[in-house]
């Protein structure tokens, strides 16, 4: 452990470098987060199901099990610079698309734009990851990790923020009479498409803007010097790469346990909403309880990292795992305020584990089989497009027996933490 001190998690020779492409974490944690409420919002703008209105969560999290392993083939003939810069132009790309989709107005276009954007996000996270892992030693990659992730959840609020106070407060959709109903629902076909065009048009602004910041971000990339990895003139076979990683266990359940992490994450962010909305809360003021549950996983990035000095990962993931458990045992059980209270907590206890899943899989691989590593743990985000079209289905179903729906519906997070938990026990005892 005193080995560890000794060694700087990020030395001064690549701290400009670390920083520009830390930034891109914040960046793609916007546009995550920004998005989970849409959500909610389209159910509304468009009158759709919560099950279809959840496909928003199909499109962005299935552009990553796309692209991920083009991703990794593109970097391994090319250089982290180039992916980084290609990523950031399909992002860029996706995010104005968003214009033409407003003005047409048609749900299908909204899916097919954010399915792009994630095309570049996939190309960031697939380089950006393994980047940060390879800016110094080795001993002290995950929590190199760890530090980059943390400034994630700040774009995440940043996202959460710009929805709740500049497109959820301002949806004409969302407006409601003395009685707290909502009043779209009474309007004939005319007034609510005058409202649908405006509520689009709140939307697509936010996006637009950003597609703007992330052309001057790949100004800035592009003019700046970035370390190179070490030179490889035959980096092997692709396909003896996978063969090599599908049967390391360590690494092929750590797909499985990112998978079912990231499914859990998105559940528990998107449907907060959903929740508080049983609960007799608006969705502008249940955004708000989003954005503090974002402020404590944040903290708690920020305690977890330095607590990986004294407590090895392995061991911090499955007690996390098992607290995470215990929360969302809580959110199903309780009806009331105080399940809600539980599901914002289970926000601390998945700070760590994105990162440190990612570190635990990849740790020990050689240079050429960790790019495409890489790109099967970013493929596994593929969680966050499946789970949550479940989940929209099971909270549609109303009542399921004298429980609701929505609580009933964390058992699926719930069932994605026992997993994690099993993970991290088992590399903690196993491949120790």
């Amino acid at each position: 452990m005193n080995s560890n001190e000794r060694v700087p998690v990020v030395s001064k020779e690549v701290l400009v470098p670390f920083i520009l492409i830390t930034s891109l974490f914040a960046l793609w944690g916007f546009a995550n987060d920004i998005t989970n409420p849409m959500v909610a919002a389209f159910g509304s703008i468009m009158e759709i199901s919560t099950a279809k209105a959840a496909l928003i969560q199909f499109a962005f999290y299935g552009g990553y099990a796309t692209m991920a392993i083009p991703a990794a083939l593109f970097v391994r003939k090319y250089t982290y610079k180039k992916g980084i810069l290609l990523g950031l132009a399909l992002y860029a790309f996706g995010a104005l698309l968003f214009f033409p989709a407003a003005k047409y107005e048609v749900f299908g276009f909204f899916l097919i734009s954010l399915y792009i954007l994630t095309f570049g996000l996939a190309f960031l996270e697939t380089i950006a990851n393994p980047y940060i892992l390879s800016m110094g030693d080795e001993r002290t990659a995950t929590r190199r990790l760890n530090l980059a992730q943390a400034f994630n959840p700040i774009g995440s609020i940043f996202g959460m923020f710009v929805a709740s106070k500049f497109i959820l407060t301002a949806l004409d959709s969302e407006k409601r009479n003395e009685m707290g109903e909502l009043i779209f629902k009474s309007l004939d076909e005319v007034q609510k498409a005058v409202i649908r065009t405006h509520d689009l048009a709140i939307i697509r602004n936010p996006y637009v803007i950003l597609g703007v910041v992330v052309i001057i971000m790949f100004g800035v990339i592009s003019i700046s010097k970035m370390p190179k990895r070490a030179k490889n003139d035959n980096p092997g076979s692709a396909i003896n790469s996978f063969k090599r990683l599908i049967k390391n266990s360590k690494y092929r359940e750590g797909v499985f346990a990112q998978l079912f992490y990231v499914a859990s994450q998105i559940m528990c962010w998107t449907f907060i909403i959903q929740y508080a909305g049983n609960l007799g809360i608006y969705k502008a003021a249940a955004q708000n309880y989003n954005i503090v549950a974002m402020s404590i996983f944040l903290s708690s990035r920020f305690i977890s990292t330095f607590l990986m000095k004294y407590i090895d990962s392995r061991k911090l993931l499955t007690i996390f795992a098992v607290c995470a458990m215990a929360t969302t045992s809580g959110v199903i059980l309780i009806e009331g305020i105080e399940g809600l209270y539980l599901l914002i907590a289970t926000s601390a206890f998945m700070s760590l584990m994105f990162p440190t899943i990612y570190g635990i899989a990849l740790h020990g691989l050689s240079e050429e089989d960790s790019t495409l590593g890489a790109a099967g743990l970013v493929m596994a985000i593929v969680g966050g497009a499946l789970m949550p079209v479940l989940q929209g289905s099971i909270i549609d179903m109303g009542n399921i027996g004298t429980f609701d729906a929505v609580n009933i519906s964390f058992i699926l997070p719930f069932i994605c933490f026992c997993f994690i938990a099993i993970y991290g026990y088992r590399t903690w005892k196993d491949h120790e």
